[in-house]
């Protein structure tokens, strides 16, 4: 089979990487895709917004199966488009990748099916915002309605934290006039966050292994919001069972059948965000896409064929599949240029990926290019050095010591993925 693959990411690297191991795929291609997956098949020129391009591209290459990695072609109906040429992509359609395209939508989504989740007020107005601040007490969470890349959310320490988010979304459009049209200004959950992932097929769901991800920049879960600095999984001690009977109870259940009973059968992958405290697990967010780095820990561990997964996914078959994993714990630390998430520097020339490789780890591109022959730093997160262990302990050590064979200008990294006592606990 003739698989395209949609996205420049190292969550697109890493599933290239385990769809080459699958003796189904003839040919591989990627779009845009990075110097990672040139590897792997052939890059092809063309945007992850480019819906009618990749449309002709699939079709004059009579691709068999395009895999979507990012959200932004999902939120444009890059599932419906595809589907409209006879062609086979997995993804959610545009309908249900809502969920993550609106703050506000996926909130009022769980509110209709009564599903756990913080209490929120939606505001559109930054003087009614403003003003609701100064009525409450204690910490909030703010979060622009639209796509942010993962950085749209500000867990404010005190007023005048909240005030500045609402600023930067509302009134500087930080991130964009759309995205900042509306917020969403919630309770902050107490617990311990951790991401869950679901195949669909429409009517049937299989839960992935367990992930943990790390959003903050710095250590400590310090500093301003991220895509993402690094993930490991499984997460051992999240998840008691009566947490995990209540999940699928509450809230698995319930969006499944909400979304059917909406007119809106979910195909695809649903990440989970959740939070897990004294009173159980409640929803953060949706996403309608692997999170990005959990993909990479997952990916290191799944044993299952993912193409066989996907078209599962596809043809309503799940309930006859059943997913293994290898017994290992795996881990993914992001290398990160210098001012991430704000403003950064390209063009900075990488070293020591074949070094950090030796040492068992498997490095995954993200924000790279090529430059007069030379690899170089081209994104705010650069590299996934992802390593597998026979525990936590070894995987770290293993990816930690790629980390530092690895060398760029302006190199940032967090120390501490991994470490949080109650996700080790076994």
């Amino acid at each position: 089979m003739k698989v395209l693959v949609i996205g420049s990411g190292g969550r697109e690297h890493a599933l290239g990487w385990k769809l080459k191991s699958s003796s189904k795929v003839t040919a591989l291609f990627f779009a845009p895709g990075n110097p990672g997956t040139t590897t792997l098949g052939t890059n092809v020129d063309l945007k992850v917004d480019d819906v009618a391009g990749l449309v002709k591209f699939a079709r004059d290459q009579q691709i068999d199966l395009t895999v979507v990695g990012p959200e932004i072609p999902l939120v444009l109906g890059i599932s419906d488009a595809f589907k409209d040429a006879k062609l086979r992509i997995w993804g959610p359609s545009k309908a249900c990748a809502k969920l993550e395209g609106s703050k506000v939508e996926m909130k009022e989504f769980l509110r209709r099916s009564n599903i756990p989740t913080a209490q929120f007020k939606v505001f559109n107005k930054a003087a009614d915002a403003h003003a609701y601040l100064d009525e409450i007490d204690g910490l909030i969470v703010i979060k622009s309605d639209g796509l942010a890349a993962g950085k749209g959310v500000t867990v404010a320490k005190n007023p005048t934290e909240a005030h500045d988010a609402i600023e930067r979304v509302m009134v500087k459009h930080e991130f964009g006039r759309a995205a900042g049209a509306q917020v969403v200004v919630e309770e902050i959950l107490r617990g311990e966050e951790m991401s869950v992932f679901a195949l669909c097929d429409g009517h049937n769901a299989v839960l992935l292994d367990y992930a943990q991800d790390h959003k903050q920049v710095n250590d400590g879960d310090e500093g301003p919001m991220t895509g993402g600095m690094g993930a490991f999984s499984p997460v051992p001690g999240l998840l008691k069972p009566r947490h995990e009977d209540e999940m699928v109870r509450r809230i698995v259940v319930p969006t499944m059948s909400g979304l059917v009973k909406e007119g809106r059968p979910y195909q695809g992958v649903l990440f989970i965000g959740l939070m897990v405290g004294d009173t159980g697990p409640k929803v953060i967010e949706y996403n309608v896409r692997f999170g990005d780095p959990e993909c990479q820990t997952l990916m290191m561990r799944l044993k299952t064929d993912l193409m066989d997964l996907l078209s599962a996914c596809i043809d309503g078959t799940l309930d006859r599949h059943e997913v293994a994993w290898l017994p290992d714990t795996s881990i993914c630390v992001n290398l990160a240029s210098a001012g991430y998430p704000g403003a950064y520097q390209n063009g900075h020339p990488i070293t020591g990926i074949e070094a950090a490789e030796k040492l068992g780890c498997t490095v995954f591109h993200a924000g790279t290019a090529i430059k007069d022959g030379q690899l170089v730093t081209n994104g705010g997160r650069v590299l996934s050095v992802c390593a597998r262990g026979k525990d936590l302990d070894e995987a770290r050590r293993i990816a930690y010591a790629g980390c530092e064979a690895i060398q760029f200008t302006g190199k940032h990294y967090r120390r501490d993925i991994g470490t949080r006592k109650a996700a080790r606990k076994a």
